[in-house]
């Protein structure tokens, strides 16, 4: 029994003994729930949260087996590489599918490398263009998902909230260095629709992805997707990433309170049903986007977090009952509940992110 399992065992074991009836019929659904989880990768799509012994420990109880983690640039390497150092036999950096395999086998954390927009290479830049040629380096430091705008509009192309801005010259280059370096391109999400799009018809033939979204058909707002870029995403191939984010659960652009109530769990399963319905099982992940460990990230910056969009200064960020990566098995057991095949849920655990993973990097 390797350290996860260890973990996971001795939190089930507590909650038996302290919660008979019901509450025990729910510690045996949470049982079946981490069978499923691990009878395959279950892969965490897309989270920021600290590189912490304390979040290591917490992604081993969940079952995690590969982590895409948000990084920076060249020092957030440095510091990646101290930490495996540090924790050798829990923790390791990959760079292939293959190394993911073996890193389960030998019971680690798959750490994989990405970045949530490209403004790295802008801070690399020279004075006349962003240093795109930088990529190469980065992907030889691990670098493997590349987003290409933050939420509002740069060197490259319109964000989030700048939806109508397109692809420029220096964006269509980098999207062009990605695929030449056989990276994952991911586009939605903070990277705006138009802007998106234009990199999508310049990507024949090659997985796309989202690594961490929400639905603009159940909630208007403007950091989810609409149907018609899903839709597109799902022709490549490609992978869609759902939130655990409260605001694109619930809060609209008409909404003028100072803060999203927190939304049920009901709600965020909704939109596992929503995408299924859409464009089928094989384009759906998980990409939580948790910020534990990050106090940072949930600082208001009124240019990128608009009150439109984002609550202010939030007393939660996620969805009640998805809160932390702990929480995890809830998403596996929901999907039970509501019916689907445990070859569906696999699929969303980790089976899809592996297959567009592969098909890009071959191995």
């Amino acid at each position: 029994m390797d350290r996860r399992q260890l973990l996971f065992s001795a939190a089930g074991a507590a909650a038996t003994l302290s919660t008979p009836g019901a509450a025990a019929a729910r510690t045996i659904e949470k049982g079946a729930a981490r069978r499923l989880q691990d009878s395959t990768l279950l892969v965490d799509g897309l989270d920021p949260s600290g590189l912490t012994e304390k979040y290591l420990g917490m992604l081993e109880a969940a079952g995690v087996d590969v982590w895409h983690q948000s990084m920076g640039g060249f020092d957030s390497f440095v510091k990646l590489q101290h930490f495996c150092d540090k924790y050798p036999d829990r923790i390791i950096q990959v760079k292939s599918v293959r190394e993911m395999r073996q890193a389960h086998k030998d019971g680690k954390i798959a750490h994989l490398s990405g970045w949530q927009s490209a403004e790295t290479l802008i801070r690399d830049a020279d004075p006349i263009m962003p240093a795109i040629g930088n990529l190469r380096g980065y992907k030889e430091l691990g670098l493997r998902i590349v987003g290409l705008v933050y939420n509002v509009a740069g060197p490259f192309g319109g964000g989030a909230l700048d939806p109508g801005v397109g692809l420029t010259r220096a964006g269509k280059r980098l999207v062009e260095e990605i695929h030449k370096q056989r990276l994952v391109l991911d586009v939605g999400g903070h990277t705006g629709e138009q802007t998106s799009f234009d990199a999508l018809d310049i990507s024949q033939g090659v997985p796309v992805i989202c690594s961490h979204t929400n639905l603009r058909a159940l909630v208007d707002n403007e950091r989810n997707m609409t149907d018609r870029l899903i839709e597109k995403i799902a022709t490549t191939g490609g992978v869609i990433g759902l939130t655990s984010v409260n605001d694109f659960h619930a809060r609209t652009r008409k909404d003028t309170r100072p803060v999203t109530p927190q939304v049920a769990f009901e709600k965020h399963l909704d939109q596992y049903d929503y995408l299924k319905k859409l464009v089928g099982v094989d384009h759906i992940g998980l990409g939580p986007d948790f910020m534990y460990d990050r106090p940072e990230l949930t600082a208001i910056v009124p240019e990128l977090w608009p009150p439109d969009v984002y609550s202010n200064n939030p007393p939660w960020f996620m969805v009640k009952g998805y809160e932390t990566i702990s929480d995890l098995p809830n998403v596996t057991r929901g999907l039970m509940h509501r019916g689907w095949s445990d070859a569906e849920i696999r699929k969303v655990l980790g089976e899809n992110w592996l297959r567009v993973y592969e098909k890009i990097w071959g191995e």
